[in-house]
């Protein structure tokens, strides 16, 4: 919305699972939610998303000779066995459980831009992304990071599924845009896959404890089931960003989250200034 009234955006409704005939130069496939929340709602388009429509983005770069980056996910090493992980760990997925309609479907279009790659010269970029979160996410995102705020800013209870000793490390928008940029500018040899994320690790007990304490808040932690193929732990590997692309996080998780929480006030009908807030 932010964007509409700029001279140089057009702004296109689409499905992405139905093909698309515009001239184009680049093309950043960033399609389908990454909540599982948001993402198990509909398992059947979901997969659609990860499969048809990246198939139909690849025949768009084919015919108009552009350049394509996908926006592959972490979710493609599953349970890992490897910690952190490199791009060279194949992963431990489930492939039939709740979350498979999402993973699997990212696995097959890597798959995909590597044969296309291979078979037609399509210039590919994949980028396996790591949790990522900063201002404009939806407040009903059913991400642990936009749930902790919007929980907390309402002093309502945290909810915690599992133990809370389960770890993510999370990379904040401003940094995850900059490495995907490095990465569609990097030389045409280099495909990827490659891990872009921060590699700060952080429990989810002490990520909720970190925003109470942020936002001020009088929230207590809940705790609820782990759900299913939730994987305990998550830290990439970026030594390949540093050295392919020059490129690794400058935003801390501290100053991402105070950010982030700017950004949820107003959405929440919460009269502060961050000056209030942060004093």
């Amino acid at each position: 919305q932010h964007l509409i009234t700029r001279a140089d955006f057009d702004f296109i409704q689409h499905d992405v699972t139905v093909p698309l005939n515009i001239k184009i130069d680049e093309i950043y496939n960033l399609a389908c939610p990454a909540s599982p929340v948001q993402y198990q709602i509909d398992p059947i388009q979901t997969t659609k998303t990860g499969i048809l429509g990246t198939l139909n983005m690849l025949d768009l770069a084919k015919s108009s000779s552009a350049k394509l980056l996908l926006a592959s996910t972490s979710e493609i090493y599953g349970e890992p066995e490897v910690h952190p992980q490199p791009e060279e760990y194949w992963g431990k997925v489930n492939p039939l459980g709740q979350r498979a309609c999402y993973n699997e479907a990212k696995r097959c279009a890597e798959t995909l831009l590597l044969n296309y790659h291979r078979q037609h010269n399509t210039p590919v970029k994949i980028a396996r992304i790591f949790n990522t979160y900063g201002p404009r996410m939806q407040p009903n995102d059913g991400r642990v990071i936009s749930n902790f705020v919007t929980q907390a800013l309402q002093n309502e209870p945290i909810t915690i599924y599992g133990a809370g000793s389960q770890t993510r490390s999370f990379c904040y928008i401003d940094d995850m845009i900059a490495g995907l940029i490095r990465l569609m500018e990097s030389p045409g040899e280099f495909t990827g896959p490659v891990n872009l994320g921060n590699p700060f690790e952080i429990s989810i007990q002490e990520l909720a404890e970190k925003i109470v304490l942020l936002t001020k808040s009088c929230s207590k932690i809940v705790t609820r089931d782990l759900p299913a193929d939730d994987p305990t732990r998550r830290q990439p590997d970026i030594t390949l960003a540093r050295q392919t692309l020059d490129w690794q996080p400058t935003i801390s998780l501290e100053e991402g989250l105070l950010r982030t929480i700017q950004y949820f006030y107003p959405l929440l009908n919460r009269a502060v200034t961050a000056e209030n807030l942060y004093a």
